[in-house]
């Protein structure tokens, strides 16, 4: 009889646990449904798992908030199921928490002005050379120092040529003999003078006794260069100093590689000076020179500038407008919503609520904070503008990105690009 009462008391301890155990895994049930693999109780779509944003590769079996500190987002099986494979869904509570924001593409022109930097120089055109034709020994400097200001005809410097002077003394023997032989061969005597670099003012100086020959300064500028001193001996053709005028000057313009398509020769400019405040000098873009700066990528556009007060010196630092062609309308996007890697251009267009997909894009100019597509888009696209690496990196994750590279390049000529 005991034995039975232990039996029964064992069977009725067994009952009352598995009722107990049915009653926790009841109250627990809801808990579970939100596990990976069941339903979704807000959105009744399969979750795969939960993912970081941040690291979508980092797979989770629960939501929460990840090891980054982002609230995690659910992968749902039918997501990529669609006609369109290269559509990446995000549920639209996420997309909220990311903080993404879109906007609707707008087709326009850039801003044809451009302002750039430039550089006041010599105008090379305006320089002369004074040398000796012949050796010779520099006895007198008039001019002393570099930068110093010269009249035309004003004396530069006395020299003493033993072969200018031997020619001279022949031209002068013949110059006062009677014969008519004598008179022949002076006009010859005369032009050799002139061939060895002597002028009508040297001439009559040696003849009036002088043992030199003064350098004369050929036109009115300034001592760019000053390469020798008095005493020191002079071969022939060496550079003495060099002569530079101001009636005008270049103003080298660094343009950005990327802005100078609507630069050319006869461009419109307008530049202006610090040191000259309310002063503007008009001009236009002479040659775009066909050399790019390794280092800033910019292109040097020649510019003329006339500077008949000789206020403008070379050194001097400018502000260049200038009146770029205008280009044709085209969809421009805000810089930051261009995805450049290094070997694909892309924009994450925003189909629907928590629809986005990635579009390979061609840019052109970029200008004001906006840049011009050339192909892949219309215009009236709605893209991403904020978040879009983390929607980007969703589509890497997904195959969307494999897929949209199997396709055909953009081009152009392609249906996406703005006529």
């Amino acid at each position: 009889m005991r034995k039975v009462l232990v039996l029964t008391a064992a069977a009725a301890a067994l009952v009352v646990a598995g009722l107990f155990g049915y009653f926790i895994a009841r109250q627990s049930a809801p808990a579970a449904s939100g596990g990976a693999g069941v339903p979704s109780q807000s959105s009744g779509k399969k979750v795969l798992y939960w993912y970081d944003p941040m690291v979508p590769q980092q797979h989770f079996d629960h939501p929460g908030i990840s090891p980054m500190g982002m609230q995690m987002a659910p992968k749902y099986a039918d997501e990529g199921g669609s006609a369109d494979q290269h559509v990446v869904r995000i549920d639209p509570a996420v997309e909220q928490n990311l903080g993404l924001r879109s906007e609707v593409i707008k087709v326009g022109t850039l801003p044809a002005t451009l302002h750039v930097p430039g550089t006041v120089a010599w105008d090379q055109r305006l320089a002369v050379t004074v040398s000796a034709r012949t050796d010779s020994t520099l006895e007198k400097l008039y001019v002393r120092a570099p930068y110093a200001a010269v009249k035309a005809g004003q004396p530069l410097a006395e020299i003493l040529a033993p072969q200018w002077n031997a020619a001279a003394a022949e031209y002068f023997a013949l110059d006062d003999a009677k014969s008519a032989d004598a008179r022949a061969l002076r006009g010859a005597a005369r032009a050799r003078l002139h061939a060895l670099g002597m002028d009508d003012a040297s001439i009559r100086g040696l003849r009036a006794g002088s043992a030199t020959i003064t350098l004369r300064a050929p036109i009115a500028g300034v001592v760019s260069a000053l390469n020798a001193r008095e005493g020191q001996q002079i071969s022939a053709g060496m550079p003495i100093m060099s002569l530079n005028g101001l009636d005008s000057v270049w103003v080298d313009a660094a343009i950005p590689q990327a802005q100078s398509g609507g630069v050319g020769a006869g461009t419109p400019v307008v530049a202006t000076l610090s040191a000259l405040p309310g002063a503007t000098f008009r001009s236009r873009v002479e040659e775009l020179l066909p050399d790019v700066d390794p280092t800033t990528r910019t292109q040097r556009a020649r510019i003329v500038l006339p500077n008949p007060k000789h206020e403008l010196a070379p050194g001097m630092f400018v502000d260049v407008r200038i009146e770029a062609a205008a280009d044709a309308p085209h969809p421009l996007v805000p810089d930051e919503a261009v995805i450049a890697d290094g070997t694909d251009t892309r924009v994450i267009e925003m189909l629907s609520a928590g629809s986005f997909k990635p579009v390979r894009v061609k840019t052109g100019r970029a200008s004001g904070g906006v840049t011009q597509i050339l192909a892949g888009l219309h215009g009236g696209e709605r893209i991403v503008t904020s978040g879009q690496f983390l929607i980007d990196s969703e589509a890497s994750l997904a195959g969307a990105l494999e897929r949209l590279d199997a396709k055909a390049p953009v081009s152009a000529s392609d249906n996406g690009s703005h006529p």
